[in-house]
């Protein structure tokens, strides 16, 4: 797969080959641009879920191994499904098929384990995921509340809480 940009600079259009494989511990301070210290904690915390087969941790990478877009799978999460959760793209290369790629790799990986019901969700102030997740064929089936803690640029910790969306898709 390649993704395209176009500086508004320049008529340059750069054509970058991705691959996908499983994030590893080395790649999270790469990851920094996909949340917080805090965040990035737990993503190491995932990884670890997934070297117990628990979860699917993925990365979508440059040439040079560089991630771009990250996100797991969750086994554990709903009964008979893997629930796709802590999808990120570089905001820089979003709107370039980046989160396409990255979704259709985590569903490969649900069929993988025999399943074959893929869910997620999604913040309800977050329009633009949904219309990605509904154009991949998922479906929403329900709302939820949400929370997690986020961090400050000045460190400090402090509870977002949100309604989520829940979508599902048949594999």
């Amino acid at each position: 797969m390649t993704t395209q940009e176009s500086s508004s600079r320049t008529d340059a259009t750069l054509v970058l080959p991705v691959s996908v494989r499983d994030l590893r511990p080395q790649d999270l301070p790469a990851c920094a641009w996909s949340g917080s210290a805090t965040h990035l904690r737990h993503v190491e915390r995932e990884l670890a879920r997934a070297a117990a087969g628990e979860v699917d941790y993925l990365a979508v990478c440059t040439p040079v191994g560089l991630p771009v877009a990250i996100g797991g799978v969750d086994y554990q999460a709903s009964e008979g499904a893997g629930t796709l959760w802590q999808l990120a793209v570089l905001p820089a290369l979003r709107s370039r098929g980046l989160g396409t790629l990255l979704v259709r790799a985590a569903e490969q990986r649900v069929r993988e384990r025999g399943l074959r019901t893929a869910e997620l969700a999604v913040e309800e102030d977050n329009p633009r995921a949904r219309a990605l997740y509904e154009r991949l064929g998922y479906v929403a089936y329900g709302r939820e509340p949400d929370a997690w803690d986020e961090e400050g640029p000045d460190g400090s910790v402090r509870r977002h809480e949100t309604m989520c969306v829940l979508l599902r898709r048949e594999l």
